[in-house]
């Protein structure tokens, strides 16, 4: 098998770009060699890959909103497949993001290797385009154990890498001295708000728990919120939405 040198990389959300950033940087860390190039943002980035377009505003939701950006993503692809033709490289991964990846795919018809890093969750709806699979990827690389199964018995090469959320939580704190280092009252209740990673999700999302959380608050007086932030947005995004609601809480990089 021929040395590997020379990997594009593609995701399309903050969510795809963490889960990438991580695979290059584990990638390197055994074949320092190996150059990375591709779709991405800053976690991409930071893990030395070489951008060239970044994903700023390609996280969709709703079908109405895809049909807005379809100029965009039409330009990405071409993009994509000029740098494909201009790099060479000797691997196509592909992070997430199924909507525009497996239409990628499809574009590159295995000219090259394609892996499929997040495979779209078959088992759970559309299991029609498991033959889409099939024709235009070389390889997927699953979360769960049960994934692998389900691709090996339809003849799809499938390799379990694990969830990474198990390395990415890895706290630095023990569970007495958390309060303390957000400033929080361990003896009162505590809540997490998990609105998501993308834009659109916190304008649509947000606005609904925290008017929740004032529900909270009001049956159960002193209750203390914490919004889980995406690194990959600004903050002002929430603070925004948090204004004058008479509620005990913060906002951290989650």
């Amino acid at each position: 098998m021929a040395e590997i040198k020379n990997i594009l990389i593609i995701c399309g959300e903050p969510s795809g770009d963490l889960l990438a950033g991580n695979l290059v940087s584990a990638i390197r860390k055994i074949c320092p060699q190996v150059k990375f190039s591709g779709v991405g943002g800053l976690q991409l980035a930071k893990a030395g890959a070489e951008i060239f377009y970044n994903i700023d505003g390609l996280s969709v939701m709703g079908f109405f909103d895809v049909l807005k950006k379809l100029p965009k993503f039409l330009k990405l692809k071409k993009i994509i497949l000029e740098q494909l033709q201009a790099r060479k490289p000797d691997c196509l991964i592909l992070v997430d993001f199924s909507g525009f990846n497996l239409r990628l795919a499809s574009a590159v018809k295995k000219r090259i290797p394609v892996v499929y890093y997040v495979s779209p969750q078959l088992w759970a709806s559309r299991e029609s385009r498991i033959n889409y699979i099939k024709k235009f990827i070389s390889m997927l690389i699953v979360l769960f154990k049960f994934e692998e199964e389900f691709y090996r018995q339809r003849q799809i090469p499938a390799t379990w890498a694990g969830h990474p959320l198990i390395d990415l939580v890895n706290p630095a704190l023990e569970k007495p001295d958390f309060p303390d280092s957000l400033g929080i009252n361990p003896v009162k209740k505590i809540i997490a708000l998990l609105p998501g990673s993308r834009k659109q999700e916190i304008k649509l999302v947000l606005p609904l728990m925290l008017k929740t959380a004032q529900l909270i608050d009001q049956a159960i007086p002193g209750t203390q919120f914490i919004i889980a932030k995406s690194p990959s947005l600004d903050i002002q995004i929430y603070r925004n939405q948090c204004k004058n609601l008479g509620l005990d809480l913060k906002i951290v990089d989650g």
